[in-house]
């Protein structure tokens, strides 16, 4: 399976939701609220992940790391350094996505890819957090540190990969710092976010790439 999916979209659009702003204890709507508001301001943003990946009855997991770049409304970039090295990146016009191990690389409009739902409405600035999620306090109490809020969301709409996700945000700084989705089979994906950077001019070749020569280039 591959580790770039589309359900990563979600969550790096996730990601972008950050404000300066200090707050007292805060109902779910509330937080969802000012992560809505802060996001419409957020216009970049750059971090390094890890990924942990597990599925139901299986007792293996999965573990990822790299970088991403972001730059609204619809320009991105994830590198996956390990445990393969991995490329999905957005120029605004089309999708790529690069797995050096195949020697494989996919490529389709990115209105298609970015804007075919409610979670890929979030990456090109038109989502709604209140509009497309149910917003609830976080299932069976799961890890919560003292400087932090944490949410569940549940699409409105049934989402081919997406079951619910909870949302780690730092009470202080206002930034999300992990991300755990799930997916109909109860498969879950954490992102951990770190070094993150709001708001710096990214340059316009960061979202462009060129595949070695041996490359199969699959369109869609």
């Amino acid at each position: 399976m591959k580790i770039i999916s589309q359900v990563l979209i979600l969550a790096l659009s996730l990601l972008l939701l950050n404000t300066i702003a200090t707050a007292n204890e805060l109902t779910p709507l509330a937080v969802a609220e000012k992560l809505q508001q802060t996001y419409n301001q957020t216009t970049t943003l750059s971090a390094d992940f890890k990924q942990l990946s597990s599925m139901r009855m299986q007792r293996r997991q999965r573990h990822g790391s790299g970088t991403l770049i972001i730059s609204k409304p619809a320009r991105i970039r994830w590198n996956y350094l390990q445990p393969d090295q991995q490329v999905l990146i957005s120029n605004g016009d089309t999708v790529k996505m690069y797995f050096a191990k195949n020697h494989q690389m996919m490529v389709m409009p990115s209105n298609r890819y970015l804007n075919s739902d409610v979670t890929y409405a979030f990456f090109v600035g038109n989502g709604d957090l209140r509009r497309d999620f149910d917003i609830l306090p976080p299932t069976a109490a799961p890890f919560l540190a003292d400087d932090q809020y944490c949410l569940k969301l549940i699409p409105k709409k049934t989402h081919p990969q997406l079951n619910y996700l909870h949302l780690w945000i730092n009470r202080n700084t206002w930034t999300v710092r992990r991300i755990q989705l799930v997916d109909q089979l109860d498969s879950i994906t954490d992102l951990f976010f770190t070094n993150i950077i709001i708001n710096k001019p990214v340059a316009d070749d960061t979202f462009l790439f060129n595949p070695p020569p041996d490359t199969e280039i699959i369109e869609q």
